[in-house]
């Protein structure tokens, strides 16, 4: 791998990580076009989502060391927000340590991507008209989120398992349908990508270690992750005013149109 194409990876996830595009699936397509499909660079797809990780931290960093600090004097909003969390974030722990082997060896292929991609876009389309930005939501404060809510989103993100589905969409529209208000469901989505994103990172860093410094190198990994925090860092300072204004329907249009174009390219007719 190239220094040049360490930064357009990084920049693709930095792009579509907390978009309802699928990054992994972007990463995948990027990958196969770059000509550095591998095992190392799944991998280096994996980790780079360290530098996402960490902009979700520095744009939340108020509320999250509040609650941290909470914790320990087992503040009410703290631990119901620590139980949240725990409570989205096991369903797809436990479904991505079952199923890993068998998702990375079946399913990160153009041909998968794309036809997530289509699927996920549809969903997105019919969900958005079913649920609209003015459908009244019974949640409209991250503290008055219910266990069962976070429960619910927790089912949803196991969806995204499959590359090309995405996390961001299954989890946004998961809450959604769950009663949270659409900046509320994104705001989730955000956090509950920390311990999701964060334990897939540092597993997959480990496992792939030797492979990672072997075939990528530590300069390439470096400039993939700066590059992910940078952008997106002011992906999620936007997107949250966008969702407000414009909701996930546009998302499911641009979802079809990038099947199509990797389908006729990679795939074949």
């Amino acid at each position: 791998m190239r220094l040049i194409q360490a930064l357009v990876l990084g920049i693709i996830e930095g792009l579509t990580e907390y978009l309802p595009v699928s990054s992994t699936g972007h990463l995948i397509v990027a990958t196969h076009a770059l000509k550095v499909d591998s095992e190392a660079a799944d991998s280096f797809d994996i980790v780079i989502q360290a530098g996402a990780i960490l902009a979700v931290l520095v744009q939340y960093r108020s509320l999250l060391a509040t609650r941290a600090l909470g914790l320990f004097s087992r503040e009410k909003a703290s631990l119901q927000l620590f139980s949240q969390l725990l409570v989205a974030f096991m369903p797809a722990a436990v479904t991505g340590l079952l199923f890993r082997k068998a998702i990375k060896e079946h399913f990160f292929s153009p041909k998968t991507v794309a036809i997530a991609f289509v699927v996920g876009g549809v969903f997105m389309i019919v969900a958005s008209r079913v649920q609209s930005n003015d459908t009244p939501a019974t949640t409209t404060k991250l503290e008055d989120m219910t266990i069962s809510q976070a429960a619910k989103v927790g089912l949803g993100q196991c969806f995204a398992l499959i590359p090309g589905m995405s996390r961001s969409m299954c989890t946004i529209l998961a809450g959604r349908f769950a009663g949270l208000s659409m900046p509320i469901a994104a705001e989730f989505s955000f956090l509950v990508g920390l311990p999701t994103l964060g334990a897939a990172t540092v597993y997959e860093g480990w496992k792939a270690r030797h492979v990672l410094m072997d075939q990528i190198g530590a300069q390439n990994l470096a400039v993939g992750l700066v590059t992910s925090f940078v952008v997106a860092w002011g992906v999620i300072a936007i997107f949250i005013r966008y969702l407000s204004r414009r909701g996930l329907e546009p998302f499911g249009y641009y979802r079809i149109a990038a099947a199509v174009v990797v389908w006729v390219v990679m795939v074949g007719i």
